[in-house]
């Protein structure tokens, strides 16, 4: 099933600022500047910023969320689409403040059902987008332009200039709006690293900017409950050195494909210990191969290894860079824990590091793979007080505090977080001087109005729903159908398949029942013979009188559902299958004797004919 759903009714506010007054909002006017986020607010992922002015749009990250346990089947969420659709003869400009999924991932699905003028992204998130746009055979579909810190982008209103940020992926970017109504600054995702691994951040523009004055700022809330300054890349890329030198068997390492600036440090940790390279999982070996391209990883062809060679190769000598370090049931690690990876068997004495920390809600699948990988006798190192394995990529408190010195804003929208990060991201801007009324904590659909360089909260909302995608389509994947996927992992399915004569207007014989994850079939015989007779004989009852195939199937579940509830306090998703032939008495007949006998029934056996829309007779 390939599509995704759209609540038409508009979404929910997931938080209320009880500091404000929701009287005292305004209503936009012709000339105003509006900002608002479909994404990014109340949560971690799908960010994606808008600044309307007139007929223009800028548009900032366009990215995905990956789904919670309970989106059952559920690939990706993205953000709902429909305002800036029902304003496609806008003119509308994408861009890219760096590479990760939660930025550049729900590009695709934009692109479909969005009039795209441009995309102007950095160097590396322009070649993880061709990527992306290649496999889905649309490269044609938008035009991609490069852009820098040196770079300048001009439309009718809006005016963007960039500088650099350090981030967890190289080429990421700040960006200065030039709007008619005030100058906006939007961070991206950053960090202060006095000794990063990549580029230094443009301290002394975003000094600049401050002087100039700034208007509102839009800062990274992600780490706001995390207090002092985050631990520098280059500390984590001494500890896994130091890791190296003293294993003696064969290492593996999880860490995130995205941080390239970390796979590359483990790259060169393991050329300098002696050890070999392979890579696994297909996000790593697609990051690997374009940061080589790229000139951000420097390990030669060399230092890798080939599947055929790894067999050969001394466990000492050996180093396996893999993807799974959240967990993810299908990534390589997950699989080398469970025993199913085609390639790599756990070898007790092998040394696990993960190089990672778990995001919020991975926890229990981390642990789960810690413990199988423990099990198999692997010696597994995770982030500790003792070990500097991973750092963040995103600004602590007293980080955030920096931002905000430098930029100096009169207003300020903190911007990707879940409502605590936002709540937290407040008080400390509030600790830095600005003062709590200029401070606006939105939801996703919440509009600011920047009017003569100042700010208002708008009366107007804009429908901003999740969309859940199921596959690549955007055809639909409705609550109902996510509520019957539930139903079917808590209760399981119950098929009633009745054979009818609608000439004579009668039931030919018994229904037959079958189970699928609702009850046991050789346990519960005498349940489901009970049920097929209070079936049948509401079948009869119905029969009587004229009647169409939609009640035959309404009188199916009416009578069932509360009779199987009252026996077993569960309520399975109950089938009926009309099949309108006196030859299906045979293979009623057959089907009924294979379940006693607790087989499955062939599918041949009770094929349903087509149904016929016409009453009974």
């Amino acid at each position: 099933m390939n599509n995704y759903h759209n609540n038409k009714q508009g979404a929910p506010r997931t938080h209320q600022d009880p500091t404000r007054n929701s009287y005292n909002k305004m209503n936009t006017e012709r000339n105003d500047t509006l900002i608002y986020a479909l994404g990014g607010l109340g949560e971690v992922g799908k960010n994606m910023y808008c600044f309307e002015h007139e007929n223009e749009i800028l548009i900032v990250d366009a990215g995905v969320r990956f789904p919670e346990d309970n989106l059952l089947g559920v690939d990706y969420v993205i953000p709902d689409y429909g305002y800036l659709v029902k304003n496609n003869r806008k003119r509308k400009v994408l861009v890219i403040t760096h590479g990760h999924e939660d930025h550049i991932g729900g590009i695709p699905f934009l692109l479909k059902s969005v009039d795209i003028e441009a995309i102007y992204a950095p160097a590396f998130a322009v070649a993880l987008i061709n990527k992306k746009l290649e496999e889905r055979k649309m490269l044609r579909s938008v035009k991609l332009i490069e852009i820098n810190d040196r770079s300048s982008l001009k439309m009718n209103y809006f005016t963007c200039g960039f500088f650099n940020t350090t981030h967890s992926i190289p080429d990421s970017l700040g960006i200065l709006i030039n709007t008619p109504n005030g100058r906006i600054v939007t961070t991206g995702d950053f960090k202060f690293d006095l000794t990063p691994v990549g580029n230094n951040a443009d301290y002394q523009v975003m000094a600049y900017m401050g002087q100039i004055g700034v208007d509102l700022l839009l800062s990274d809330s992600t780490n706001s409950g995390v207090e002092d300054f985050s631990i520098s890349e280059k500390k984590v890329a001494q500890e896994i050195l130091d890791i190296m030198k003293k294993t003696s068997g064969r290492l593996i390492v999880a860490t995130f494909a995205s941080n390239i600036y970390r796979v590359s440090q483990i790259l060169e940790a393991a050329v300098a210990c002696g050890r070999k390279v392979i890579i696994f999982g297909r996000s790593m070996e697609n990051v690997v191969t374009i940061g080589r391209k790229m000139g951000k990883i420097k390990v030669g062809e060399q230092h890798f290894l080939s599947i055929d060679q790894l067999s050969t190769t001394p466990a000492n000598k050996t180093c396996i860079v893999c993807t799974g370090s959240q967990g993810e049931p299908l990534a390589a690690l997950s699989r080398i824990a469970n025993g199913t990876h085609r390639y790599i068997k756990l070898i007790p004495g092998d040394t696990v590091i993960f190089s990672s920390s778990p995001i919020p809600g991975n926890g229990a699948s981390v642990n789960q793979v810690v413990n199988k990988l423990f099990r198999a006798g692997a010696n597994v190192l995770t982030k500790s007080v003792l070990t500097n394995l991973h750092t963040t990529g995103h600004a602590s408190q007293e980080e955030q505090k920096l931002m905000l010195q430098l930029i100096k804003p009169k207003y300020f929208m903190p911007v990707h977080g879940e409502y605590k990060m936002l709540k937290q991201h407040k008080d400390t801007a509030i600790e830095t001087g600005i003062p709590r009324e200029n401070i606006f904590t939105c939801a996703n659909g919440d509009v600011l109005i920047l009017r003569d360089h100042k700010v208002y909260e708008s009366s107007f909302r804009i429908p901003a729903d999740d969309i859940y995608v199921d596959g690549n389509d955007i055809s639909g994947v409705s609550t109902a159908v996510l509520k019957d996927r539930k139903i079917l992992a808590d209760n399981g399915l119950v098929a009633v398949i009745i054979a009818i004569d609608s000439k004579d207007n009668k039931v030919l014989c018994k229904p037959v029942i079958v189970s699928r994850g609702f009850v046991f079939i050789k346990d519960s015989q005498g349940l489901l013979k009970e049920a097929e007779m209070i079936v049948y004989d509401a079948l009869n009852e119905k029969m009587k009188q004229r009647t169409t195939f939609s009640d035959l199937k309404n009188t199916v579940r009416g009578s069932l559902e509360p009779f199987l509830y009252n026996k077993t306090h569960r309520n399975p998703i109950v089938i009926p299958v009309i099949i309108n032939s006196k030859s299906a008495m045979q293979a009623m007949a057959q089907a009924r004797a294979a379940r006693m006998a607790g087989k499955r029934i062939p599918r041949n056996n009770v094929a349903p004919a087509t149904e016929k829309q016409e009453k009974a007779e």
